[in-house]
């Protein structure tokens, strides 16, 4: 099966001082799994990768000199993004020819969020930049869009929060970031999938059911149509927001969204969710693998199981 980024074979080494032993006890790649990561979590990248999850979200604020702190508090020196998060991230990925793991078939999802008090928007904006510098000095490894074609690389970023950056983005003829989309903009031409790919909501935001009884049919059928829905239209399905409840609970939910073919289950029970969806894999859709390089078609290929206008999942 060809390597999610093409080409990168030939990487060797990064420079830096960065963890080499990340995941000790390797760990089943979950395609589907992904961390939401506590306001208070300093150093949460080893634990993600770890666990085999294929993506997680955290929560920045900018600081000075351009840099993006996490964690609780004001911004402390050696708490970056670029330094817990991005140096040992693209060193993995450097170190093993392009992958995060060795049978990684999707992007790491990468979500960047932005908080913290501030409400300037020339603030904010100046902060994405920074971000979009930092991705720069990791380009090969990186999905990205250029003139509207997608390439998919072993991460992806999004940047969603207190920022809109679509404008932004939208204006960059090469891009290394996307926008976080909803289900207001399936088959919008303001916000087309080479822009936001990947949908994600809030699920109290749309369904009532908290996995304590069985889900109603109406709500099941919802759920499976709004998948159905974000598919067809080129993007993939991020739900985070999860009710709290007990491991029962969560796990009802959690195979709800299997079935339904959601892409990307997001919750801050970590070691739980690695374990049901290592003991319940969610089955791969019938969208074709990540390529190494994208392609445009001008005709639809003969008795083609999708739309010709449709983009590679990034």
């Amino acid at each position: 099966m060809a390597t999610i980024a093409g080409g990168l074979a030939g990487l060797a080494g990064a420079g830096g001082a960065v963890s080499v032993a990340i995941m000790r006890r390797p760990r089943p790649f979950l395609p589907a799994g992904h961390a939401l990561t506590g306001p208070d979590a300093t150093d949460p990248l080893p634990g993600v990768l770890r666990l085999g999850l294929a993506g997680m979200t955290v929560r920045v604020v900018p600081g000075p000199h351009g840099e993006l702190f996490l964690g609780p508090g004001g911004p402390q020196p050696g708490r970056t993004l670029r330094r817990l998060v991005l140096a040992p991230l693209f060193h993995r990925a450097r170190s093993a020819g392009g992958r995060l793991w060795p049978d990684q078939r999707a992007p790491f999802r990468l979500v960047v969020e932005f908080g913290g008090t501030s409400r300037d928007p020339g603030a904010l904006l100046h902060a994405y930049r920074m971000l979009d510098r930092q991705l720069q000095d990791h380009a090969a490894l990186l999905s990205r869009c250029r003139t509207g074609v997608l390439t998919p690389g072993a991460v992806t970023v999004t940047v969603t929060g207190v920022i809109d950056v679509r404008e932004l983005l939208a204006a960059q003829t090469e891009r290394y970031a996307f926008a976080d989309g909803t289900f207001d903009d399936l088959g919008s031409r303001s916000t087309p999938p080479s822009l936001a790919p990947m949908v994600s909501e809030s699920w109290p935001r749309r369904f009532g059911w908290d996995g304590r009884e069985p889900i109603t049919a109406e709500e099941r059928h919802q759920l499976h149509a709004l998948v159905r829905a974000a598919h067809a239209d080129g993007r993939t399905v991020r739900f985070s927001g999860l009710p709290d409840g007990s491991r029962k609970a969560r796990a009802a939910i959690w195979t709800e969204l299997g079935a339904a073919g959601v892409d990307v289950i997001a919750d801050t029970d970590l070691s739980g969710l690695a374990r049901h969806l290592r003991r319940n894999p969610v089955a791969d859709s019938p969208r074709p693998h990540v390529p190494t390089r994208a392609v445009r078609r001008s005709t639809p290929r003969p008795n083609a199981p999708r739309p010709a206008n449709r983009h590679e999942s990034v």
